[in-house]
């Protein structure tokens, strides 16, 4: 296969690989599953999502119904905050979420809410998210973080940015973003917690000069006229994890079938988004509904793809625009994925101490269920459980050395004399 670049990255060689491996290998049977039945335990599955485009695999497995396939009926739940989102996980009012990658760590850590122990059964989608300045400061020159950073220095007051969770992905973008132009998020600016769908209305009325969030809260900005896109995550971190499908441990332990034919018709509904144009926009369609993301169709359908404009004339094709599947790259729980979220967790302060990286990794990422899903779907998997990574500071992130990793960034909540 020939990339953009014109030869396969070796990423996706070693991915490739990986796959016919376990093809070959590790067909999985219907007598490996637990009590030598795979049919679901609980056949009803509550999955709250926010209103957001990538919420769009979770509620297409329901209304297309790839969810009937597999033996279990995926009721979708409209949810109004990530806090909201969190406790109900928690208590149990809700089977599983879409949910954010970093939330999910920090409640298995108890930062930022209660400790619980959870799991990640799989990624719903790379990419798609943006940072969006306000008008006012795009027309004082701010539209990216260098000439950000130098109004900034040139006009002092109080800067507030909102992200959407504290331990959340939207936060690490953010911080990330902001640190790689030279302004530390803790020092040089006030951050608040916003929920995404409320982000446009509070930018409107003054109440932040930025925010990080998903879509189609910053394309909506742009054609509501009150904000510009300054970075796309994808810039941040190309192909990077977003949202993930996210549980407790001790819903995997108690209904570990179930877990897996969730995972199953994710799998599927992400497929059959990314299969064509005609399916992307028919599910642009029906997210665009009240019931679920409750916004114009024209304010998802262009980012998803790839058709990118910035509020002050620029647009592009993005080749790294919001992803599903892709042929399963997409989806696999990387262990090095989910340490990168505690080795920022631990950069801003929120953990005080390292944890031990890979062990909290392992213990939340369900990286042999998924393995067993995938299978059973024909949707290839990596050979390895870790990724490499380069961000947009030129720092390369593989997982091996998580601490030193950690430690090494200049701009950080407790910068170095």
């Amino acid at each position: 296969m020939v990339t953009r670049g014109g030869l396969m990255s070796e990423e996706r060689r070693q991915f490739i690989k990986g796959s016919a491996a376990m093809a070959a290998g590790a067909s999985v049977g219907a007598g490996a599953w637990a009590a030598g039945s795979d049919a679901p335990e609980k056949k009803e599955v509550r999955i709250g999502f926010i209103p957001l485009t990538d919420c769009a695999s979770v509620v297409m497995a329901s209304v297309m119904k790839f969810d009937e396939k597999y033996g279990i009926k995926i009721i979708p739940t409209k949810e109004a905050s990530w806090a909201g989102v969190r406790d109900k996980l928690v208590n149990g009012e809700l089977d599983m979420a879409h949910v954010l990658y970093g939330l999910v760590y920090g409640v298995h850590l108890g930062v930022g809410g209660p400790k619980k122990d959870m799991a990640v059964l799989m990624n719903l989608n790379h990419n798609g998210q943006a940072i969006t300045l306000s008008k006012k400061l795009a027309d004082k020159g701010a539209v990216d973080v260098a000439s950000l950073a130098k109004a900034m220095a040139a006009e002092k007051r109080e800067y507030t940015f909102a992200q959407t969770f504290p331990t959340g992905t939207h936060a690490m973008w953010l911080y990330y973003w902001l640190a790689s132009g030279g302004i530390n998020p803790m020092k040089d600016a006030k951050v608040i917690t916003v929920p995404p769908p409320q982000m446009v209305a509070n930018m409107r009325v003054g109440n932040m000069d930025g925010y990080c969030v998903g879509e189609p809260w910053n394309h909506r900005a742009i054609i509501d006229g009150i904000g510009v896109t300054a970075a796309t995550t994808q810039d941040v971190w190309k192909d990077h994890p977003e949202k993930v499908l996210g549980t407790t441990g001790d819903f995997v332990k108690k209904y570990p079938n179930t877990a897996r034919a969730v995972v199953m018709a994710v799998l599927e509904a992400g497929r059959w988004i990314d299969a064509s144009l005609s399916n992307k926009m028919k599910m642009a369609e029906i997210i665009a509904e009240k019931s679920y993301v409750n916004t114009s169709v024209d304010a998802i359908n262009q980012r998803i793809l790839g058709r990118y404009q910035n509020g002050m004339g620029k647009t592009w094709d993005d080749p790294n625009h919001m992803k599903f599947f892709n042929d399963g790259l997409v989806n696999y729980p990387y262990l090095s994925d989910g340490m990168w979220f505690l080795t920022q967790h631990k950069r801003w302060g929120l953990l005080k101490d390292h944890p031990d990286y890979l062990a909290v990794a392992k213990a939340v990422n369900q990286t042999e269920l998924y393995k067993q899903a995938a299978a059973q779907v024909k949707a290839s998997v990596p050979k390895s459980d870790m990724r490499s990574s380069k961000f947009i500071d030129g720092v390369v992130w593989d997982g091996k050395d998580p601490a030193k990793y950690a430690d090494s960034f200049k701009v950080r909540a407790t910068s170095p004399a």
